[in-house]
């Protein structure tokens, strides 16, 4: 071999170790996001299939910001720090979606105890829930696959490194205050979706008590509860196309933009 071949070999060795290191760096962002993500992140997705998802996606996002990213001193306590700074912020990326998968199933958990139908056709998923809260999920989730949710993740993950530069590390301050602005958002989006039912209960109810106040013989509930479960299919029929609609676009705001205020 030549001087010059042995030359240009080292340089690529260099390079290729460099290319690895700032890959292995960004992966650590990445894998987070991958494990609490909608669609790529959901349980039901085999463990493997998630790590090659993860795998497939760095290689797309390391390109676009591995010159960004800052090789720590090869030491093992600033690699551990500058690995956990980057976990947490793949962290936050991720729960910042999986709050609005959390909210579909609270509103269908909501909508599911107003009409009764809290037990019936349950657990028909990987976690244990309602049939209208399995109903909304895999709609949610079949939503934000047909919206491009991974080239748009992969936007995101670009983006982050903007908003969050590596080796940085969020204040405390400013994470818990973006936490419980998170989960706020959650609840009121949860209780948007599910404030038909709530509402349709509630004057169903009423009637059932005003009815049982003009007939006492009547059993108002056996006669009630029939008209309680066809109104609430009809209610979920009717709502549930206007449920994606609310929820769509709070998907999309965090897409573009994770650390705004909702």
């Amino acid at each position: 071999m030549t001087p010059d071949l042995i030359a240009a070999l080292s340089a690529l060795l260099e390079q290729a170790q460099a290319w690895l290191a700032g890959g292995g760096l960004v992966f650590a962002r990445v894998g987070p996001v991958f494990a609490l993500a909608p669609v790529l992140g959901e349980r039901a997705i085999p463990v493997r299939i998630r790590l090659v998802a993860a795998l497939a996606m760095t290689a797309v996002v390391a390109p676009a910001v591995v010159g960004a990213v800052p090789v720590p001193q090869p030491a093992p306590i600033p690699v551990a720090l500058f690995l956990m700074q980057e976990t947490l912020v793949g962290l936050m990326l991720g729960l910042a979606l999986r709050f609005l998968i959390m909210a579909l199933q609270m509103a269908g958990t909501m909508a599911a105890q107003a009409t009764s139908f809290s037990q019936a056709f349950g657990g028909a998923g990987v976690d244990p829930q309602p049939a209208i809260a399995h109903l909304l999920v895999v709609g949610g989730l079949a939503l934000a696959a047909i919206a491009g949710l991974p080239e748009r993740l992969a936007a995101l993950l670009v983006l982050s490194y903007d908003l969050f530069p590596p080796g940085h590390w969020p204040t405390p301050s400013a994470l818990a205050t973006w936490g419980t602005t998170r989960v706020a958002h959650a609840f009121a989006l949860a209780f948007s979706l599910a404030a038909p039912f709530v509402i349709g209960a509630g004057l169903y109810n009423l009637a059932l008590g005003a009815i049982n106040r003009a007939m006492p013989q009547l059993m108002v509930f056996f006669v009630g509860a029939p008209a309680l479960t066809l109104g609430g299919l009809a209610l979920l029929v009717l709502t549930a196309p206007l449920m994606f609609t609310l929820w769509a676009p709070a998907l999309s705001a965090v897409l573009a933009n994770p650390v705004a205020a909702p």
